[in-house]
C-alpha cells in the first residue's frame, strides 16, 4: 500500500513507526490476557503448575492457528489488523470479568476458560504475521523481522514484571483485563486516525469507540463486578475482598459466622475454629514443659498465635507469614483482632513478612515449639513447603526435645495425603505422630506431631479451653481403619507427590 505524497496522508515513516510500536502493545496484551486466564485458573481450579501450562500450551496452539489462518488474507491488510485489534480489546479486555461470572454458573468452567484462551490466542497470532506483511513495503526484510520481534519480545517481558509486581497487586484481575483492552482498542482508534481513506473505516471507529466505552464502563466498575461473581461463588454477603501479590483475600459474613477464603478456599470459620486451632496448638504446648521460644509457620490470622499466649512461660513468639496484607488485616481490623484477641499486638509477638523456606534456611534460632499452618498443598509451590527438604530445616530449628505441630488435610477424604506427610517428616529424621479431630467446616481433619525426641503425654491444658481435654487429646490419636495408616511415597521436591495425591483424593471426594 502507497502512503502517497506528504500532506495528502501520513508519511510512511510515521505509519510504519506506529504500527512497530502496536507491535510492542499487542505482545504486552496478548501475554496479559495468558496470564489473567492463567491466574484464574490456579486461582479457581487450584494446581497452578497444572493450569498454567495447559493455558501456555492452548494459547500458543491457537497462536500457531491464527498464524496459519493469515495466509487467508489477501488484501486489505491494515483495515483487517484494524478489525482483529477492535476483537481482541473486547474479548480480551472482558475476559477475566466473564471467567469470574461464569465460574459457578457453568456445569464444566474450563470449556468457557479454554474456548477464551483459545480466541484470544488465535486473533494474537493473527495480528503478527498480518503487521509483517503491512511493514514488508516499509523496511528491508531483514530490519523488518529484527524490529517486529524486538518490539513483540519486549513487549512481552514489560507484561511478564508488570504482571505480578504492579498490576495484580494494585489493579487486580479484572481491572487488569479491562485496562489492557483500553491499550488494544486504543491502538486501533490511532491507526484509524492515521489511515489513508480513513472514512471506509467509519464502521470500525463506531465499534472501536463503543468497545472503548464498554471497557471503561467495566474498568469503573470492576469492584462491584467482582464482588458479585464472588457473592455467587462464596454464597455469604462479602465484607472485604482484596488480591494482593500472593493470593486473592476474601472475608465473608453471615450472622455470627465470619468466613476467610484464599483463592477460594476455606481457612477458617469463626463458629468453629477454635476447635482446628486448639487441636493444632495445645498437643504440641501441653508437652513442651514450659516453652519459652515459639515459632509460627505460616497462620497469618493470629489465631494460632491466640492459643500460644495462654502459656505464661512464652517469651517470645516467632511467626513468619508470605503476606504483609494478612498480617496488617489481622492486626488492624477490629472485627478480626477480636477473633484473636489483638494477639499480633503483644510485645512478646514478631511477626516476619516472607518465605518460609527461605526464612528457615537462613534462621540460626532454636525454638522449643514449632506450628507449622500452611494452606492445603493445593499447587507445588505450596507444596515445597511439605517436601523432606523443607523438614530437614525445620528439624534443625528445633531445640532438644522440641516438638512441632503440622496441618495435614484430612485423612478421611485424603488418607494418602495425610500419612504422605507423616513419611517425608519421618524421612527428615523426625519421630511423628498422626491425630485428627472433627472441625464442622471442614470434616474430619489431620495434624502430624513430630519431634526429634520420643513424644511424651500431655500436661496440664490452660484453663478456658472450649474443646480440648485430656480425653479428647487422647481419642485424637486413635485411627480407625478408614484412616488407618497406609504405604505413601516421601514428598521431596523433585517429585511433589503430595500435591498429586492430594488432587487425586479430593477431586473424588468432590466429584
Amino acid at each position: 500500500m502507497d502512503d502517497g505524497p506528504a500532506g495528502a496522508h501520513p508519511r510512511p515513516s510515521r505509519l510504519g513507526a506506529a504500527l512497530l510500536a502496536s507491535a510492542f502493545v499487542v505482545a504486552t496484551c496478548g501475554l496479559i490476557y495468558e496470564l489473567l486466564a492463567g491466574t484464574l485458573a490456579s486461582y479457581l481450579l487450584g494446581d497452578s503448575v497444572t493450569q498454567f501450562s495447559i493455558v501456555i500450551g492452548t494459547y500458543l496452539f491457537a497462536m500457531g492457528m491464527g498464524s496459519w489462518c493469515s495466509r487467508y488474507v489477501l488484501s486489505d491488510e491494515l483495515a483487517i489488523f484494524v478489525r482483529v485489534e477492535i476483537l481482541i480489546a473486547a474479548i480480551g479486555g472482558a475476559s477475566a470479568a466473564v471467567l469470574f461470572l461464569l465460574f459457578d454458573r457453568v456445569a464444566d468452567f474450563r470449556i468457557p476458560l479454554y474456548g477464551l484462551v483459545l480466541v484470544i490466542g488465535a486473533l494474537v497470532g493473527l495480528e503478527i504475521p498480518l503487521l509483517m506483511r503491512i511493514l514488508k513495503d516499509r523496511l528491508e526484510f531483514s530490519d523488518l523481522v529484527s524490529k517486529v520481534l524486538t518490539f513483540d519480545y519486549v513487549g512481552a517481558l514489560a507484561a511478564s514484571v508488570l504482571f505480578p509486581l504492579l498490576l495484580v497487586p494494585h489493579l487486580g484481575l479484572m481491572r487488569t483485563g479491562f485496562l489492557f483492552g483500553l491499550a488494544n482498542v486504543g491502538v486501533a482508534m490511532a491507526l484509524i486516525v492515521m489511515l489513508p481513506g480513513r472514512r471506509r473505516l467509519r464502521t470500525e471507529m463506531i465499534a472501536a469507540i463503543l468497545v472503548a466505552l464498554g471497557l471503561g464502563v467495566g474498568f469503573v466498575m470492576s469492584e462491584k463486578l467482582q464482588r458479585a461473581a464472588e457473592v455467587t461463588v462464596y454464597g455469604d454477603p462479602i465484607l472485604y475482598a482484596t488480591s494482593t501479590p500472593y493470593q486473592r483475600v476474601v472475608i465473608t459474613k453471615r450472622g455470627d459466622d465470619l468466613r476467610l477464603y484464599l483463592n477460594g478456599n476455606l481457612q477458617f470459620s469463626s463458629r468453629d475454629e477454635y476447635r482446628y486451632h486448639e487441636a493444632l496448638v495445645h498437643p504440641v504446648m501441653s508437652r513442651a514443659h514450659a516453652p519459652r521460644h515459639v515459632l509460627v509457620l505460616g497462620g497469618g490470622d493470629g489465631l494460632a498465635v491466640r492459643e500460644i499466649l495462654k502459656y505464661p512461660s512464652v517469651a517470645s513468639v516467632t511467626l513468619v507469614d508470605l503476606d504483609p496484607e494478612m498480617t496488617a488485616l489481622f492486626t488492624r481490623s477490629a472485627m478480626l483482632t477480636a477473633l484473636n484477641h489483638g494477639a499480633f499486638r503483644s510485645p512478646k509477638v514478631h511477626v516476619v513478612n516472607g518465605d518460609a523456606f527461605s526464612w528457615l534456611r537462613a534462621n540460626t534460632r532454636r525454638f522449643d515449639a514449632v506450628f507449622v499452618d500452611f494452606p492445603d498443598p493445593t499447587n507445588f509451590s505450596i507444596g515445597k513447603l511439605y517436601t523432606v527438604t523443607f523438614y530437614r530445616e525445620l528439624a534443625r530449628a528445633l531445640a532438644p526435645g522440641a516438638t512441632v505441630s503440622v496441618q495435614s488435610t484430612s485423612p478421611l477424604v485424603a488418607p494418602r495425603a495425610y500419612w504422605t506427610v507423616a513419611t517425608t517428616l519421618e524421612a527428615a529424621g523426625l519421630i511423628t505422630r498422626g491425630y485428627h479431630v472433627y472441625v464442622p467446616s471442614f470434616g474430619e481433619w489431620g495434624f502430624v506431631l513430630a519431634s526429634n525426641r520420643p513424644i511424651g503425654p500431655p500436661a496440664a491444658l490452660p484453663a478456658g479451653l472450649r474443646f480440648l481435654t485430656p480425653q479428647t487429646d487422647a481419642l485424637a490419636f486413635v485411627f480407625p481403619p478408614d484412616m488407618a495408616r497406609r504405604p505413601v511415597p516421601v514428598n521431596r521436591l523433585d517429585n511433589q507427590a503430595l500435591v498429586r495425591e492430594f488432587e487425586a483424593e479430593w477431586a473424588v471426594y468432590e466429584g
